[in-house]
Formats: C-alpha cells, structure tokens, sequence
C-alpha cells in the first residue's frame, strides 16, 4: 500500500502547508522548533521521512526563510526522503533578476544555486514556482534540481471576474505586462488596456501614454506583483482620467511593502485589491472587502496529485 505523500512547511508557510493538506492525500509532517539566546536555530524533524514522497512549502520571503528551506530540505534528504519537491509559491530576489551595471549582484541567481545545491533525494528534486515576474528564473536552477514554472491562472481569472462581472476592461501597469494581459483577456472574453510609463527613480514613474477606450467602464488592472504600489496608483490615475468608471486591481503576489497598502486605500483611486496567499503576511491584512485574498492551496495541491 502506498504511502499519501509527506508535507512539511516552513514556520512561516505553515497555515497554507495545512491548507495544502486539507485538500488532498497528504500527511503533514512535524518539525520541533526552538531559538537559542544567540538567535541561532534549532529545527528537528520528527517525522520519518525515510522512502516517502516529500513535499517542502517555503518562500524565500527573506533569508531567514530561505536557509529554512535549505536547512530543512538537507534534512529531509539525510532522512532518505524519496523524491524531493520544493514548492516556492513565492521566490524572491526578483527585483535583482539580472545585472544592468558592472559589479552588481544577481541575487536571484545566487539563490536557484543555493537551492540548487540541495543533495539529491533518492529518485530526484524538483522546485515549483509560481507567477515569476521574470521567465528567466528557472534557468537558475540546475544540477539536481528540476525547476517547474506554474501560473496561478485560474486562481487570478476567478479573481479578476468577481471584480469586474461580465462587462469590463482588463488593464496593465504597463506595456511590459501587455502579452499576459492580453492574454488573461483573451480568456474572459473582454477587452485590454494598456498605459506606458517612464521609470523616474526606483520607487517613482510616470504615465506617458495610454492605449484603450475606457470611458464609463470599469476596469480591472492586473499585475503580477503589487510592491510599492506606486505603479498601480498612477496607472489607476491614468485610466481614471480617462473616463474609467471604477478601478480594481488583481495581483498574483501581494507584497505590499511598508504601508503601501495604506496608500493604495488613501490615493482612493481603487475601489478594491485582490491578491494570492503566495506571501503568507496577507491574510493578517485582508479584511474581505478592500483586499480579498485567494488561496493558491488547491491549486498546488492538485498539481502535485497530476504530477506523481
């Protein structure tokens, strides 16, 4: 009789680990916890693992989270684990995806390798990733490691018609986006808009052009991260002062650093957000009604039940 599949997940990651688990044959497995005075850390796993199918859910949302994964995925190897599969609904690093300057770091590289170095499970590794902001990253991977690129595409349609109804225009922060856009469009039967901008300063741009007949329509921006939140604003501005009725926004990865939530809600140019648990902070900021939160559990879970 086969075993169901063992799921571990990071201390951050633990509540989508169990939503990941409550939808299909998986077993959780235990991991004791402590810190010492130093802040060094203490992880034991306490569920044997030995010629199981494992499955780790992290993100590198920082680098105590990414030598998390690392420590624990060496771990689950030392134990005999099976097969090994990464899933990284979020993957960081990605503002530093490549090098535009002499001497600067690609942190997004130096990470794959990190991971990449993992010892190998008994018939192989795999990582999963989720909506990269750039199409690059899996080639970062190599070595033992199989890089895997899934789309929350269901996950962002649902949540971009329960914005916009039946009747509405599908828009972009800019023309960087404009194939996705396109074809998320596509799929939902409507219209797309585009808006082009200029980048000022890192956290500053603006609105140069914009390419779409919005007036007295709604419209639903989407954008595969919301950081800042700047881009959105004036993106928002944009198809506003064009004639736009209302304007929501639908994220894959709500990262919302700093209060850049507060400033999307205080510019008063959306009537509302929504975004993925691909970062786990956001549940704590959903409040159902301004920023909606939908799970990616079901669909990593049934990808790895096709994948086995």
């Amino acid at each position: 009789m086969q075993l169901p599949t063992l799921l571990f997940a990071t201390e951050r990651y633990e509540e989508l680990g169990e939503d990941i688990a409550g939808t299909g044959d998986f077993e959780l497995g235990v991991v004791e916890r402590k810190v010492f005075p130093d802040d060094e850390r203490y992880r034991r796993i306490e569920t044997d693992c030995a010629r199981r199918d494992v499955v780790l859910v992290g993100g590198t949302v920082d680098d105590v989270d990414t030598l998390e994964i690392y420590d624990l995925a060496c771990g689950l190897v030392h134990l005999g684990a099976h097969t090994l599969t990464l899933v990284l609904p979020w993957f960081g690093y990605q503002t530093m995806e490549r090098a535009s300057k002499r001497g600067e770091i690609v942190a997004a590289k130096n990470r794959a390798r990190l991971l990449s170095s993992i010892p190998a499970a008994g018939s192989g590794n795999r990582v999963v990733l989720i909506d990269l902001h750039s199409e690059g990253i899996p080639h970062y991977f190599s070595g033992n490691i199989r890089p895997v690129h899934l789309h929350a595409r269901s996950v962002v349609l649902q949540a971009i018609r329960d914005f916009g109804g039946e009747d509405f225009i599908l828009g972009a922060t800019d023309a960087g986006r404009a194939k996705w856009v396109e074809s998320l469009a596509n799929d939902l039967l409507v219209d797309a808009a585009f808006v082009f901008k200029r980048r000022l300063s890192d956290t500053q741009t603006e609105i140069t052009a914009l390419a779409a007949e919005v007036e007295d329509r709604p419209v639903v921006i989407y954008d595969d991260m919301i950081r800042t939140g700047g881009s959105l604003i004036s993106a928002a501005t944009a198809y506003r002062d064009a004639g736009a009725s209302e304007v929501y926004a639908v994220c894959t990865h709500g990262v919302f650093t700093h209060d850049s939530l507060g400033r999307l809600r205080g510019s008063g140019m959306l009537e509302g957000i929504a975004c993925t648990n691909t970062r786990p902070h956001v549940q704590a900021l959903a409040d159902g009604d301004y920023l909606r939160v939908y799970s990616v559990a079901d669909l990593i879970a049934q990808f790895l039940a096709d994948s086995v």
